[in-house]
């Protein structure tokens, strides 16, 4: 069997591991001339890790990531709203880990070359036209030097948010859907916070500000490569943003700081300052899709943003991406069709991962600092006044349920 992977991301390049390990033979193109450890920090959730260590990766995620320990939730002020351990520390089998988004990509990347060699993953290619028989699929590849083609025994649309793959599957569906929220995003040096393991999530309505480390600084144990965000709504949801959605587009420091600057006093860090000392940062409008009736067409089916694009909230993106890719190789291990494993595939992943599309609609986890922050904008006195802790804990922990990592 031989399957044709549409992406080299995350989601794509960790497919081509699974896939391997199952004895299947994997091609794989990416629009990219190069395969770049570009952006900044993400979160890895246990259930993910557990199958990324099954990959044979975890001393790489130690070398070059942290093991989240703590994750506290917080109103503008730095009012503690919840907070909980993360990972082991919270009784997983497997780690939490921050990391940088780059990173991440070059470690599974150096997997792919070192299991599967050079060949396969073709730079510079983006599959523009598929067409499947009985006996296969075949792909039309556009990009460095002409007009290509590949024919393999299934197709595999890794593509991204705006995948080529998927408008093939359905052409009319439109562009992706502006919540009217921005999301600008950065990582710099910064002094070790707590015990240097802690993320914090602060904010309501109004704006967000995310704050976590994501690796050691070389020789400064006071220090840790630290990612930041902001979230803030800028526009109306359904409208189209003022730009294109581009992971790599720079962020304007004039447009994110009114968010942030005389609003937040958060005792860890000034919003404000670890922007400024940021050299370069990004702006990404939060989008997604709504969710499909169907992935998988005969020999062809979607994986990760292809398949579900959601809101950047609750650490899912790339989690559920490689739960997609272990799932799929799972069931095209099992032998039987194409056609059937793909289906099972679909009837597995489809509707789980739709129901965290909708959920990060509503705010995701970080829905509990929109819920305090309505009640009581100018803080509380005692948390228990304005929100019981079963409560919050229906909005936490129901979330986790449904992105399925529930605590043990």
């Amino acid at each position: 069997m031989k399957a044709l992977i549409a992406g080299g991301g995350i989601g794509g390049l960790t497919t081509a591991l699974a896939l391997h390990r199952a004895g299947i033979e994997v091609e794989i193109f990416e629009r990219a001339d190069a395969v770049r450890e570009l952006g900044v920090g993400i979160n890895m959730l246990p259930h993910a890790v557990a199958e990324l260590v099954g990959l044979g990766l975890q001393d790489e995620l130690d070398a070059h990531g942290i093991r989240t320990r703590e994750l506290i939730y917080a109103n503008r002020l730095g009012q503690v709203v919840w907070r909980e351990l993360r990972g082991t520390e919270a009784g997983h089998a497997f780690p939490q880990y921050s990391i940088h988004r780059g990173r991440l990509l070059g470690l599974i990347h150096a997997a792919v070359v070192a299991r599967l060699g050079r060949d396969a993953l073709r730079t510079g290619r983006q599959v523009v036209g598929v067409e499947q028989d009985a006996d296969g699929v075949s792909v039309a590849l556009a990009g460095r030097g002409g007009a290509t083609s590949a024919r393999g025994d299934l197709l595999i649309g890794a593509d991204g948010i705006h995948s080529r793959v998927r408008a093939h599957l359905y052409p009319d569906e439109g562009p992706p859907i502006w919540n009217g929220v921005m999301l600008w995003r950065g990582c710099t040096p910064w002094p070790t916070w707590l015990d240097g393991r802690t993320m914090a999530i602060a904010g309501g309505n109004f704006a967000k500000f995310v704050f976590y480390p994501i690796a050691a600084a070389a020789d400064r144990p006071d220090m840790r490569l630290t990612n930041w965000a902001v979230m803030a709504r800028t526009g109306e949801r359904g409208a189209l943003p003022a730009r294109p959605e581009d992971w790599s587009r720079p962020g304007v420091p004039a447009e994110v700081l009114p968010f942030v600057r005389d609003r937040f006093r958060l005792d860890y860090v000034d919003p404000a300052a670890i922007i400024a000392a940021t050299g370069g940062f990004y702006e990404y409008p939060n989008c997604d899709r709504d969710p499909l009736p169907r992935w998988s067409h005969g020999r062809v089916t979607l994986l990760g943003d292809a398949a579900h694009p959601m809101y950047p909230v609750g650490s899912n993106g790339a989690s559920q991406a490689i739960l997609d890719a272990a799932s799929l190789a799972r069931h095209l291990a099992r032998g039987g069709s194409v056609e059937a494993a793909l289906a099972a595939y679909d009837a597995e992943r489809r509707l789980a991962t739709a129901a965290v599309v909708l959920a990060n609609r509503e705010g995701g986890p970080e829905r509990v600092i929109d819920l305090i922050e309505a009640r009581a904008p100018e803080g509380f006195r005692d948390i228990e006044e304005v929100a019981s802790h079963v409560e919050r804990q229906a909005v936490v922990r129901g979330y986790a349920g449904l992105a399925g990592f529930a605590w043990r």
